[in-house]
């Protein structure tokens, strides 16, 4: 789905707000661990009689919402053939569905289609002895109800054609965290008169968006047919499912194109988009991949999405079912409402993931668009091919889309860069369950929109990953393929799944369905260990509240190195609160390690000694295991063997590895200190990786009052924009008035790291002749820029007489209360927060805009900064 890169730094707001995990109860709620399955009745986990830890109902155990059942089938979606064209000036659609249903099972005599904030013009049958016959109607401008000419019985087949105009701009305002608007149809710059910014339409039809401008049955468990043609201006491209049958130029100097999707799928796949794009083919054994793209990007697109035919050639044989539909674009569009959306046969794509210049190019990893790719393409499978059967079963899609990010990543990269994939996302949804802990499969929810989070993503695919490990590879990519293959081109829930796999391997697995996706929570484990007798003691704690989480059976591997540096692997079963296990050992291991490959996703605080961290970082067998080995040992950097081993690691194969051996070296203090820092300065100028140069200006610019400026200066002219931004903020801390006019070169810059960091250098360091800058970018900047821009800038005018802050001050109060994006508003918000102490008459403006606000969580932000 919708790609949740909003969702990401909404957990970047959550992290600079400590105190907000505990101010805020996740809006979400929690869910009922229980819909029976289709075929089997989940069993009751073990739960301790006794809790481990007796404590207050935890902030991430909210009310319980009402039961969010399946949608019922009255009748089933079979063709809907469109025919719109555009009104530009008013962002109208101007429609006509003609649409082919059959009741599902019982006879029908009444159609209700929803459709969202339409002018119905006129419904009539088209089909049978009363054809061209006008329907009568009713319509509350959510639901068109329609009272059909005759009883139909599931036999038969009927069709209906409405004509319709869709207002969009005229919907209530919706929307969550991983998509911020929610009114399905969207005119960018329609009049044209947004400098730098294409003439664009653009839908997003997940979750019930697809009703906004065309009228259908807005639910997963739908499947049709489609074909849509498109009257546009002759200049425009468009693009929608399946494939271009037909361009015909008609006289009034527009064109009509005609796509059409013959295999099934469910309506809120359905998309289109108009522009002036710059279309760059590509293929995949004989099929048509194509890049729709900005006509300034048009040379770099293969070098962004260039990566496509061999992921389709990798996920195809992988999953033993070969990509199914007929061609495969993707399109990268301004102002997306969310990262990206899989729309079957074509991705949309916030432009901002996908179009880069050439030198942004550099700073472009395998873990930032690529992932985005990747992920959105395996949906062609997981959500497209066979989708969920109602939103309750989201992580059905999602799960799947996110655990394709480490498929590919190890497939392309290796397993370094899986383990990086794993660790990041096992992170985000430990941070997110600090505030919300719900089944991955949840019948009760507030929302449908509730469903798209860390849960539904990250905490599934790492799900997904224990599973592989605990079944094996052969057998879970064959489960796989049994599952899309029996399912396919249907809707599913959680049982379908289970039975592939248990069909494939023989083996009941509902403990395991039951423990990760019916159930709320994680392992919260303390490990430890001793030896004696010739043999270690291994002690696994369960600590978790158990009075809302299970005491979970985990499999695992536990990996001892004796002193010639060998291994031996052990398989346990936790399956007790509180147990100790006995492994052999013919010494005492130099190491001993707990879910040595990394699989578990849990909370883990192992305990272990300096010499088997040490041990660890120098024998480490991938990333995963140095970087916690070094994180491990952070607060002993200041010892010789620890910093030299650090400094070791600066030479790692893998950049992430380099990259955490200088975050274990900041502020370093221990007696290399002049070697420390040559290290750091050869890195920060040498180092072959962008990244990893400028996480090295960042670790010099830790240690107080030392002069570093000539690597700082040098760096100003590097390639790479993260480290130019680098250099920026290392300077903002010791300005100086030679390097004020290299930074002032900088200005023009739209690269959003460089903006950011200039925004910081002249918050801090600004004068009046920067507020121009300031008012400038806060009007052209990205959001994801604006959040730190806007807050920069209030520092800036804290500086100003008050007499010149005026317009500075309008700008932040309509951004504070007007922009899309929350994160945007609070940024704006924090700005004018940062002028109350010099303009105690901005608090009667804060309370305002406190008062007016709609978002609950906004409103518990500002309330911290009162």
């Amino acid at each position: 789905m919708k790609y949740p890169v909003l969702g990401a730094l909404t957990l970047v707001l959550l992290s600079q707000f400590p105190a907000f995990a505990q101010a805020v109860k996740s809006s979400r709620g929690a869910s009922s661990p229980g819909h029976p399955a289709r075929k089997k009745a989940p069993e009751p986990l073990e739960v301790n009689p006794t809790p481990v830890q007796a404590a207050p109902v935890p902030n991430w155990l909210a009310s319980t919402h009402a039961l969010q059942p399946s949608a019922t089938m009255l009748h089933d979606l079979v063709d809907t053939r469109l025919e719109v064209r555009f009104d530009w000036p008013r962002q109208w659609l101007l429609g006509v569905a003609t649409i082919t249903l059959r009741p599902h099972f019982y006879p029908q005599s009444q159609l209700v289609l929803d459709a969202k904030g339409f002018d119905v013009k006129n419904v009539e049958m088209v089909n049978g002895p009363k054809k061209g016959k006008d329907l009568k109607f009713s319509y509350d401008k959510k639901k068109l109800t329609i009272t059909l000419d005759r009883s139909y019985q599931r036999t038969e087949q009927y069709q209906v054609r409405i004509q319709y105009v869709a207002k969009p701009n005229e919907l209530p305002k919706g929307g969550s965290d991983a998509i911020t608007e929610a009114k399905g149809l969207y005119f960018i710059n329609p009049l044209g008169n947004e400098k730098g910014k294409p003439r664009q339409v653009w839908t997003q039809g997940e979750t019930e968006g697809s009703s906004c401008w065309f009228p259908t049955i807005d639910r997963p468990n739908q499947r049709m047919t489609q074909e849509i043609s498109l009257t546009v201006e002759s200049s425009q491209k468009t693009l929608s499912n399946g494939l271009l049958v037909s361009s015909r130029r008609n006289s009034d100097g527009t064109r009509t194109d005609t796509w059409k999707q013959n295999q099934a799928h469910a309506p809120y796949l359905a998309m289109m988009a108009v522009g002036d794009f710059a279309v760059v083919s590509d293929s995949w054994r004989g099929k048509p991949v194509d890049y729709y793209v900005d006509p300034a990007y048009q040379y770099t697109a293969k070098q962004v999405f260039g990566n496509t035919p061999e992921m389709l050639e990798f996920f195809s044989k992988k999953l033993g079912v070969d990509y199914p539909w007929d061609k495969y674009a993707q399109v990268a569009v301004h102002d997306f409402v969310s990262g990206a959306m899989e729309n079957t046969t074509a991705s949309t794509f916030q432009q901002q993931l996908v179009q880069f210049t050439p030198r942004e190019l550099a700073d472009v990893t395998y873990d930032g668009s690529e992932s985005v790719i990747a992920h959105e393409l395996f949906h062609q499978w997981f959500g497209d091919y066979v989708t969920t059967e109602s939103w309750a079963n989201l992580p059905l899609n999602e799960s799947f889309a996110d655990y394709s990010e480490l498929l590919w990543a190890e497939h392309k990269y290796g397993p370094d860069a899986a383990a990086l994939v794993q660790q990041t996302k096992l992170r985000n949804y430990l941070d997110e369950a600090q505030t919300k802990r719900e089944p991955l499969i949840r019948y009760r929810y507030a929302n449908q929109e509730d469903m798209f989070d860390r849960h539904s993503y990250d905490k599934g695919g790492r799900v997904l990953h224990m599973l592989r490990s605990y079944v094996g590879d052969e057998a879970f990519f064959a489960s796989l393929s049994r599952y899309l293959t029996q399912n396919k081109l249907s809707s599913v829930e959680i049982a379908e799944l289970r039975i592939a796999f248990e069909e494939t391997t023989g083996e009941d697995l509902m403990w395991f369905f039951n423990q990760w996706f019916l159930q709320r929570g994680h392992p919260q484990l303390r490990v430890t260990h001793s030896y004696e007798n010739s043999q270690v003691l291994l002690r696994v704690q369960q600590v978790q509240d158990t009075l809302y989480q299970p005491v979970y059976r985990l499999p695992i591997s536990v990996a001892t190195w004796s002193g010639n540096n060998q291994s031996t692997e052990h398989r346990i079963l936790i399956t007790k609160a509180d147990q100790t296990f006995r492994l052999p050992a013919s010494s005492k291991p130099a190491l001993v390690k707990f879910d040595d490959p990394g699989i578990l996703l849990a909370d883990i605080d192992e305990v272990q000694s300096q010499e088997e961290l040490l041990y660890q970082l120098n024998h480490a067998r991938g990333y995963l295991q140095k970087f916690q080995a070094i994180q491990g040992l952070r607060s002993k950097s200041g010892d010789l063997l620890v910093s030299s081993a650090f400094r070791s690691a600066l030479n790692d194969p893998f950049w992430a590895t380099r990259t955490t051996a200088l975050e274990g070296l900041r502020r370093y203090r221990g007696a290399e200190g002049s070697v420390v820092r040559k290290d750091l300065q050869r890195v920060a100028l040498n180092e072959k990786k962008g990244t990893v140069r400028a996480t090295a200006i960042s670790v010099l610019s830790s240690f107080p009052n030392e002069d570093f400026s000539d690597v700082y200066n040098l760096a100003l002219k590097d390639s790479s924009y993260a480290v130019v931004g680098a250099a920026v903020v290392a300077l903002a801390k010791a300005p100086t008035s030679a390097t004020r006019t290299q930074i002032a070169a900088l200005q023009n810059t739209r690269n959003p790291s460089l903006l950011t960091a200039l925004s910081g250098y002249y918050g801090l360091n600004g004068t009046l002749d920067d507020y121009p800058w300031f008012l400038q970018r806060s009007q052209d900047a990205p959001p994801e820029v604006l959040y730190v821009l806007l807050e920069n800038f209030g520092m800036l005018m804290k500086r100003m007489p008050p007499i010149e802050r005026e317009k500075g001050i309008q700008r932040l109060e309509t951004l504070a209360r007007t922009h899309p994006q929350v994160y945007v508003r609070l940024g704006a918000y924090k700005g004018l927060h940062e002028l109350v102490a010099s303009m105690p008459v901005l608090k009667t403006t804060l309370q305002d805009i406190r008062n007016k606000e709609k978002d609950n969580d906004l409103k518990a932000m500002y309330a911290l900064l009162q």
